[in-house]
């Protein structure tokens, strides 16, 4: 797209800008950590079901918002490699998933990879405090979310 289409598509430079940006984010999540004891796909499923709550297969897929064919393949790699097990619920159909020992640790181990480099990341965060990238992410998510599910209807 060469740059006089920009106008054509965005309805200002800052718009086509934040596009920009957001994107450079999506591209760095599936960073690796040096040191890192786990893939990027079962740090995201390990994330999920830190809260303590087990989850069905469809649960995993619409937190990580992936087809659930995706997620089985990422959840069954994760369970081969001992980071997650399945397990039968009485009266229940679909099984439910729950971080092993070995995966609880690893997230842990790897969350504080995470923390750290995020620390760094704030120490050179300027102009900006990290309270004040909370509170907008959180305002501009809140408010895509309202959207979307305005054009679901």
């Amino acid at each position: 797209m060469s740059s006089e289409s920009y106008g054509e598509v965005w309805s200002s430079p800052v718009h086509h800008g934040l596009v920009d940006e957001l994107l450079r984010m999506r591209r760095r999540r599936n960073g690796v950590f040096d040191g890192a004891i786990l893939d990027t796909s079962a740090f995201h499923i390990l994330w999920l079901l830190a809260d303590g709550e087990a989850r069905t297969l469809r649960d995993l897929a619409d937190g990580l918002c992936l087809e659930q064919s995706t997620v089985n393949r990422q959840v069954n790699a994760a369970i081969k490699r001992g980071y997650v097990e399945r397990f039968e619920v009485v009266g229940q159909t679909s099984r439910l998933h729950r971080p092993t020992d070995e995966g609880q640790h690893a997230f842990e181990h790897d969350g504080h990879l995470r923390a750290e480099r995020l620390e760094k990341v704030f120490a050179d965060l300027a102009p900006g405090t990290p309270e004040a990238l909370l509170a907008e992410l959180r305002a501009y998510n809140d408010a895509f979310d309202r959207q979307t599910r305005g054009d679901a209807r």
